[in-house]
């Protein structure tokens, strides 16, 4: 059981922390209101009356967080090649080079066809 204390610990102290982080910012943090920040967050369109059933958002959005996605979980494989990369060799390497040849490709594509750009 001994073994499990540093866990234990570290998980107490986390919890610890978060909750008095929490019960902490509204007396620590800045109390200047205005319009802007008491209305609604719409991801960069101004907000607009709409009905309760919701409303149409751009496609742009949703293009954006499937390249986000698309590209976040590309790079997430960085992570275990860099880890064990004396282990794999140069086949590792040249498996690497390709992988990342292959996400530029897809990101000038995108680039290319403006998928990047903000209207």
């Amino acid at each position: 059981m001994s073994n499990y204390m540093p866990f234990v610990g570290l998980f107490v102290l986390a919890a610890a922390f978060a909750l008095f982080s929490v019960a902490a910012a509204p007396y620590v943090g800045p109390r200047r209101y205005n319009q802007a920040k008491l209305e609604a967050y719409e991801c960069g369109i101004e907000p607009v009356d709409q009905p309760l059933t919701g409303g149409r958002f751009p496609v742009k959005f949703y293009l954006t967080a499937m390249l986000f996605i698309v590209f976040d979980i590309e790079i997430v494989f960085l992570y275990p090649w860099a880890v064990s990369n004396e282990a794999l060799g140069v086949f590792g390497l040249v498996e690497m080079a390709v992988f990342i040849a292959t996400v530029f490709i897809a990101y000038a594509y995108v680039w290319r066809r403006g998928g990047l750009e903000w209207d």
